[in-house]
Formats: C-alpha cells, structure tokens, sequence
C-alpha cells in the first residue's frame, strides 16, 4: 500500500495539509470522520497546489490508515464547488513528486589530477452540476451533492459550528473531540465546508486496508493563496510535519506569515551515511527546527522539468496538465517552478492557517564553482530557481601523481567515469509507514548513525546551525604532499612542460568563465 497521502487545503478552498518525507506524519488540515463509532488512524499526507494569478488548483493524497468502513474527510473551502472542479488522478505522479523533490545523497569519486577531463558543463536551466441548496438542519445547507470516483461528495454551509458539529453526528459521523472549537474560525468567516464521503463498495483494498484515489480540486477566483492548518490537529496525536508543494510559472513561493529557512545544503558527510541517509537527514531537520522554532524549511526550488543530478524521472508536459495547466494556463507549455516546504507545528506552535507570497528565485545544492574557484556553498539569490538539499560522500584521488601541475578536485563516478554516484532520496516514497526513526531511502532502515551529533556526521561545519566538524578532513594537508611527490619538471605524463602550461591556461579559462566540470 502506497502510505503517502495527500490531503487537503484552500485558500479558496482552504483545505488539507500534510507530511510524509522524510518524516512520519500525522497532519491533515481537514480531518477524517468515521462513520458510527469507528477508530480512524489519519497518516502521510502531502499536498501540491499550482497557482497563476487567482487561480488555485490543488490535488493531494489521502491516506487512510484504519478498518475498510465508510469514513468522511470534513474540509474548509471558499465557496460552493461543482463537479466539474473535482476529478480524481492517479497515484503513481505523487511518487514521482516525493523522489524529484528528496533532498538527496551523491557520491563522488576524484578523477586523475594528471588527467582532468576539461568538459563544459552548460548553465543551469531557470528554470454533474451542483444541486440547489437543501432545506437547513441544525443550521446547515447542503449546498451541493455529487460523487467523483469512490469519492460521494457534499458541500455544506453552516450559520453554528456547533450546529455543524451536530449535523455530523446527526447523520453518523464520529466526530473527534474539539471539533466545534475548530470549525468556529472557518463558519465565523462564511467557509463552507467540502466533505468527501468515501463509499467503500468502490475502494481498492489492499491487505485490509482502503486505497484512496487522489483528488484534484479547481479554485478559481481565489485572490488569496492560502494552506488551513488548525483542523488538522484535531484527531493528532502530538507534533506534526506538512509537506507542501508549490507549481508557479517561473515563481518560487514561500509564506508570508511564517520565518523561511532554506535547508542547509552541499554538506559534505562521512562515508557511513550511506548507509542510513534518511537517519542523518532527520538529524539535520531536527536541528534546523529546533534553531528556527515554527519557520518553514524549504527543501527544494527547481524548474520542474529538469534535476541535476536526478535520483527519478522528471515531470512532463502531462503531469502539468494532471497537475492543473489545463485549466490554470489553458494547456500552454510553461515553465514551472516547483517548491518544497517543509513545517513542523503542533497545538502551541499553529498559529494561523498558512499563507503563501512569491519569493525571489534562489540557487544553491550545486556543485558549482563561483569566480573564485571555490564551490558554492549554502544558498544565495538569483535569477532563476536552482536549489535543492544535497549531501556529498567524496573519494580522494588515492593513485599516483605524475604531474607537477596536478588538477586536483575533478570529481566524477568510479572508474574514472564522468557521472557522479546516482543519487539517493533522503525519503522513500513507499516507506511502509515506518516511524521516523527508520525511514530512510534505499538503505538499510535498521543501521544506524555511527553518531547522534551531526558534529560527528559532517565533514565541514555548518555556519548556518553553527555547527562544528570534529572529523578529521580527509582532504587536510594532502594537498600539499601530493605536490612535492610529484616529478618535478616533467609535466603531465606524456605531456611535457607543454603539457603542464595548458592545464593551467585551460585551468584558469574555466574559472574565468565560471564553468566546472563535475558530472
């Protein structure tokens, strides 16, 4: 069973949040009502929401943990939906989301430094109709009525959300407790509310448990770009993660009522972390949060049609048109930005629902070297969105040098290959449910960090946490041995002093003109 869900959200439909990667989660911005006395267990929810002008399309996720009963799924949203807005999609382009967008381990092997291969590496790329409202119960309208997919699904209006809370039992929904304080903002404000019963007969089952199609809902008209929150705490046990993700054309977003921290990134890491590189992420995650109490981490910031390096495949012209392009731009090809962001809240640290603003474009998690020469570290500003949450294992050059001028610092795949390591997800994107502490992608979930000081898991420091390597560099003073090792006079083998002077030409050609070749 695919455990990552999607749920729900709007701004204009103000509906649910999530989480997964590469943290277990529990957050839902709606919340899921069982029908009679039922136990629900509501886990692994993400969300992505495309946005152009006042248009929102959202499409999440659900997934339902629990006994294969009817259960409802109880959403704020702006105004009165038709079916034309709702449709459901396949789950598979949420898999291939989660992967694109994983911050991400590479390996790197150092070529020969009597032998660099001088290759350009190209810029980065910039990247049925609803029904007349029914006749009010306890306050309550059903203002449409319709089914999409297994999805039986009503909108309600509500003048008392404790009227509201009645209506739910009335018509044999468990409600979980704490759910009129919930509901009281969103009536307040004239919410309606979507709520997407599930009829079971419709359901894949899959080891006892329901598989819920995903749901994608239209928001037209939607002049703010808003994520509610508040009624995802209401059947949480604890903190909580949200995963969102954001689709602009050429836009990165980021909230305009929280502190935004971007990931620490381009760490270089032990050797060990292969084998447990979701453990380390969380590690670092934790520390971020804890240094920036209530901030959103973003993650990832990317032209959606291209990765480098790429751990999957990438997003097509058809997945934007899935995602919302056919009806947020007509179809048109555009290029999308996609954002990751990544919150941790619980019921002190909530606050008010989440709301977006566009952001400058950002680069960093690259190997890229700057006019200095020296590889970018962390992130900066620019004009296009190239950033992403990447950690590096690097093998010294451990051969001879014959060369006076060696070129040391080209790095590569083993063997002398021109591709790094294939890089690996922080997250899996099937992860079983696993709770956070043995979630890790690709790797061995019951190894374990050779520490739980992320001191003892970098290479380098990490200003930005004001953390401080206590690992011995690998790379300290071998440099400079290597050097005086080498045959003095002769050049590179085969090339003579001839040889030796054009490396250093073509050496400082390439930084000049800011290109590095590292794949």
């Amino acid at each position: 069973m695919n455990t990552r869900g999607f749920s729900v959200w709007t701004t204009f439909l103000l509906l649910l949040c999530g989480v997964l990667s590469p943290l277990r989660a529990e957050a839902f911005c709606g919340f899921y009502v069982a029908g009679g006395d039922t136990s629900l267990y509501n886990d692994a929810t993400q969300v992505v929401l495309m946005r152009n002008g006042t248009t929102t399309v959202l499409s999440m996720q659900n997934n339902y943990q629990g006994p294969p009963a009817d259960f409802a799924m109880v959403i704020p949203v702006e105004n009165v939906l038709a079916q034309t807005n709702v449709k459901t999609l396949d789950a598979n382009l949420f898999e291939t989301i989660d992967t694109l967008t994983a911050p991400r381990l590479v390996e790197y092997w150092e070529r020969d430094p009597c032998s660099p291969m001088i290759e350009e590496m190209e810029e980065p790329m910039a990247g049925g109709v609803a029904n007349d409202a029914a006749s009010s119960e306890e306050g309550v309208q059903i203002e449409a009525q319709f089914s999409v997919g297994e999805y039986d699904i009503v909108i309600l209006s509500a003048s008392d959300s404790a009227g509201l809370e009645t209506w739910l039992g009335n018509n044999d929904y468990n409600i979980p407790s704490g759910a009129q304080e919930k509901f009281e903002p969103y009536v307040a404000s004239g919410m309606k509310f979507f709520v997407a019963k599930v009829d079971i007969t419709k359901v894949t089952m899959e080891d006892g448990q329901a598989v819920l199609s995903p749901l994608r809902i239209e928001m037209p008209d939607a002049a703010n770009f808003r994520l509610p929150i508040r009624l995802g705490l209401i059947n949480s046990s604890g903190s909580q993660d949200l995963l969102v993700y954001t689709l602009g054309i050429g836009q990165r977003y980021e909230l305009a009522n929280r502190p935004n921290v971007m990931i620490p990134t381009n760490i270089q890491v032990v050797n060990e972390i292969r084998d447990n590189f979701g453990a380390f992420y969380q590690t670092l995650f934790n520390e971020t949060t804890a240094q920036n109490p209530g901030a959103a981490i973003t993650e990832y910031s990317w032209d959606a049609s291209t990765c480098d390096p790429c751990p999957g495949p990438m997003l097509t012209q058809e997945d934007f048109l899935t995602l919302g392009a056919d009806v947020i731009n007509n179809g048109a090809w555009a290029q999308w930005v996609i954002t990751r962001i990544h919150i941790r809240y619980d019921s002190d640290s909530i606050g008010d629902d989440l709301v977006f603003k566009e952001a400058q474009a950002i680069a960093g998690g690259r190997e890229f070297y700057d006019a200095s020469g020296e590889l970018e570290s962390g992130w900066s500003p620019s004009s296009y969105n190239n950033f992403q949450g990447r950690y590096i294992i690097r093998h010294l050059w451990e051969g001879e040098v014959l060369c006076d001028q060696p070129e040391f610092g080209m790095w590569g795949g083993p063997n002398g290959s021109t591709s790094p390591g294939q890089p690996q997800p922080a997250v899996s994107p099937n992860s079983g449910g696993e709770s956070s502490d043995q979630q890790s992608s690709g790797n061995d979930s019951t190894s374990s960090l050779p520490s739980e000081e992320l001191s003892d898991l970098v290479i380098e420091d990490i200003p930005s946490l004001d953390i401080v390597s206590t690992v011995d560099n690998p790379d300290s003073g071998v440099r400079g041995r290597r050097v005086s090792e080498a045959t003095a006079g002769c050049g590179c083998a085969g090339g003579g002093a001839t040889g030796g002077l054009t490396l250093l030409i073509l050496g400082w050609f390439l930084r000049r003109r800011k290109w590095l070749r590292t794949w």
